[in-house]
């Protein structure tokens, strides 16, 4: 019987299928009756973690997210999706709106060494802010390997091999345990969870704590100055000739 232990962070973002607005003081975007779900690369993360679990190579899966308590509903979505128990790290939803990769890493590292787990799995990045810092700042903090951008993980006795996706194409890493992994989009395809292990998961325990539990402050030196929609794509002009094209690049100054 495996005794390794997986942590794996979930995020709790504007569901990707909606349309983005920002607010009309530009201090960010509109959240308030906007559907949100677990951010995708997050369900990646859980997945992976679930089937080494369902293959006997870990023995506990822990979900945790960080934010307002809304957040318990990305957790549940973890536990029906195979995921032991969670741990929601409460915050205000007017403090969590500026919560940074550093302060969640801050969090995550205090809970992988509190939780004494061997593996901490996240997304490579969150649709909202595409930051893709979380993973690698959790590590720093906790001085242990990491291998970003998996698209393939295997344990091999006290360390994982990962396969990671690069710009040249692939590469392939051996790392002592315990370390974190990145999961990106073709490590795997996650499963929807079931009507029966929906019901199963609203009977499994979430513990509810705050960031001063953990000894983490989470105030941030970075402040947002203003958030713009990007400006509207202009039309395009059709031309004849090669020569017509030359002369209108010229107009706007391309050449």
């Amino acid at each position: 019987m495996a005794e390794l232990r997986a942590l794996v962070a979930v995020k709790r973002v504007i569901d990707f299928a909606v349309k983005i607005r920002v607010k009309p003081d530009k201090s960010g975007v509109v959240t308030d009756g906007v559907k949100h779900s677990m951010n995708p690369f997050c369900e990646i993360a859980v997945e992976e973690a679930v089937r080494l679990k369902e293959k006997k190579l870990v023995k506990e899966v822990i979900a945790v997210s960080c934010g307002p308590a809304q957040c318990q509903e990305t957790i549940r979505t973890a536990l029906a999706m195979g995921a032991d128990r969670g741990i929601h790290v409460e915050v205000p939803a007017a403090q969590a709106e500026s919560l940074g990769p550093l302060q969640v890493a801050r969090v995550l590292a205090k809970l992988a060494e509190k939780e004494k787990v061997d593996l901490l799995f996240l997304g490579k990045q969150a649709i909202d802010d595409d930051c893709n810092q979380t993973g690698q700042m959790t590590a720093g903090l906790l001085d242990w390997p990491q291998g970003t951008f998996a698209s393939q993980v295997t344990l091999e006795g006290d360390k994982i091999k990962v396969e990671r996706e690069i710009d040249g194409g692939l590469e392939t890493i051996r790392l002592k345990l315990p370390s974190v992994v990145t999961a990106d989009l073709r490590l795997n395809e996650p499963r929807y969870a079931t009507l029966p292990n929906i019901m199963k998961a609203k009977k499994k325990k979430i513990e509810v704590m705050k960031p001063g539990d953990l000894g983490v402050d989470l105030t941030s030196k970075i402040s947002v100055i203003s958030v713009e929609e990007p400006p509207q794509r202009l039309a395009g002009v059709k031309v004849e000739t090669t020569e017509d094209l030359v002369a209108k690049l010229k107009e706007v100054g391309r050449i």
